[in-house]
Order: structure tokens, then C-alpha cells, then sequence
């Protein structure tokens, strides 16, 4: 698919504006910059999930986890439905279904709660050592990438890129949206999550097709925000195996904090 004119694409914050509501639910239309081939890029489709939950329910607690099943391509004039499935006193349980032209693309569970103080916190997430972000290369270089990809930058810090087996498959990037006019939270933050490439591509060197089948989030930081607008993300393969990719994503901001962490599971259509 031939990528947008740099000059014609529609930045993540004007996109999000463009969310309309009506008869019980949302509707978008997505431009052809911010699809992964004929289908919605899916850390989009999760974003639109959870801006339209908080449009709908906009006093809900912080965010603590999501899991995302990505069932169809997303196609046409998008619509999503929210519902909030259990309310208690500290915690909040909601879905989301975003349709397309075919019907259910994808469902989102997602888990608000409110933070509490506990005797003992523990976390055993360092941040990577990583090199100042001028020193490392531009990450996003090879050829027909995906055309919702040209809203992302990232800087190679470590690991492999796509298309080079023989490397271990695991990757540390530096990312941002490259719209300067987005601030942070949770909602960016996942459209950001999912914009590298799955980590078992680094195995082939001719990328195969691929489709995300399931996606957990856990979010370790109630506010989550870089000072720089720059994250850095760990993406690493536990296994490849009969066409699957199970892979952990780890995300810190730019002071080393840990905000998030995910699991993904990625079929891998091999080239025969």
C-alpha cells in the first residue's frame, strides 16, 4: 500500500478529535495513513476502544489492565459500543466492541480502579541500560512497512531489526508519536505499544504476514507520562511455535520509570 504524502497525514491528536457519539455509541472513519494493509492498525483500534470508554464514562478510575482479541479486519466506517459489566467500590469493569463493515473487529475488556496505600510496594522492572537517544540510529528503515507506521519514530537502542535471522528476536527502541501535539496518558500510549513490528520478524528475512490475535496490557502507572515525550520499549519473543508468536513488551519513560507491561500473541502466515 502506497504510504500518505507526509503533508496529508492526519496526526493521532486531530484523529482522536474526529470521534463522534451518537445513538448509544461511536463512530470514526479512518484515512488510509493509519492502516495496516486493508485493516485499522490494531494499537489504534485499541486506543479508539478506550477513548470512547472514557467519553462514556468519564469518571472512571485510573486504568489498571486491558486485554484486547483482535477477531476481524477492521474495515470501513468504524463503530464502537461500550458497556460497563460490574461496578464496585474501587474497581471498574467495561467492554468494548469496535465494529467494521464485517461485523465485531475487536473486543476490549478493560479494569479501572482506584490506588490505595498498602504496606509494601515491590516492582522488578529495571530499565535497561540504553544509550542516549542521539547516539542511537533510526529504527523504522527498511522498506514497505506499513502506512500507519509513519506517525511513530523510534531510535534503535539495542537488538535486532526486522529481517535479520540469525539475531536473538527481541528489540529495545526509543518511540514517540510524531505528533507534537500529543501529551501523553493512557489513551496515546497504546496506540504507541503496539508500533513495533512483532519481535519473531527479526527471524525471517523476508517478513512474513502477520495478524495480532490477543493482547494484554497492564498498566503499572496510574498517570502515565514522559517528560520527553519519548518511551523506551523492550519487545522480546518467549516462543515461536505451529505459526505463533507469544511476545512480552516492556515500556519505561524517559526517567527509567516502568509504565507498562503486555503480552501478545502473533500469527505468523509463513510463505510457503
Amino acid at each position: 500500500m502506497t504510504q500518505a504524502n507526509a503533508g496529508t497525514l492526519n496526526s493521532f491528536s486531530r484523529l482522536i478529535a474526529t470521534l463522534e457519539s451518537g445513538g448509544g455509541s461511536f463512530a470514526i472513519t479512518l484515512p488510509s495513513d493509519w492502516l495496516q494493509g486493508r485493516t485499522a492498525y490494531g494499537g489504534l483500534s485499541a486506543a479508539l476502544c478506550l477513548e470512547a470508554t472514557l467519553r462514556a464514562f468519564p469518571d472512571l478510575p485510573p486504568l489498571r489492565s486491558a486485554q484486547f482479541s483482535f477477531v476481524a479486519p477492521a474495515t470501513g466506517v468504524l463503530r464502537i459500543a461500550v458497556n460497563i459489566l460490574r461496578q464496585g467500590k474501587s474497581t471498574v469493569f467495561t467492554t468494548a466492541d469496535l465494529e467494521g463493515e464485517n461485523g465485531v473487529a475487536a473486543r476490549a475488556t478493560f479494569c479501572f480502579g482506584v490506588g490505595r496505600s498498602i504496606a509494601r510496594e515491590y516492582a522488578n522492572v529495571p530499565s535497561p541500560t540504553a544509550p542516549r537517544l542521539e547516539e542511537c540510529p533510526p529504527y523504522f528503515t527498511w522498506p514497505n512497512q506499513p502506512n500507519f507506521r509513519q506517525h511513530f519514530e523510534g531510535r534503535l537502542a539495542a537488538g535486532a531489526r526486522t529481517g535479520t535471522p540469525g539475531c536473538p528476536p527481541e528489540m529495545l527502541v526509543w518511540a514517540r508519536h510524531r505528533d507534537e501535539d500529543v501529551s501523553g496518558g493512557p489513551v496515546s500510549l497504546l496506540a504507541l505499544a503496539d508500533a513495533l513490528p512483532p519481535a519473531a520478524l527479526i527471524m525471517f528475512s523476508e517478513p512474513p504476514p502477520i495478524s495480532t490475535m490477543t493482547w494484554s496490557i497492564d498498566m503499572l502507572d496510574a498517570e502515565p507520562a514522559s517528560t520527553t515525550g519519548w518511551w523506551l520499549v523492550k519487545c522480546a519473543v518467549d516462543s515461536v511455535h505451529e505459526g505463533y508468536s507469544a511476545q512480552q513488551t516492556i515500556i519505561w519513560n524517559s526517567d527509567g520509570r516502568p509504565i507498562l507491561v503486555a503480552r501478545q500473541n502473533v500469527a505468523i502466515f509463513e510463505k510457503k
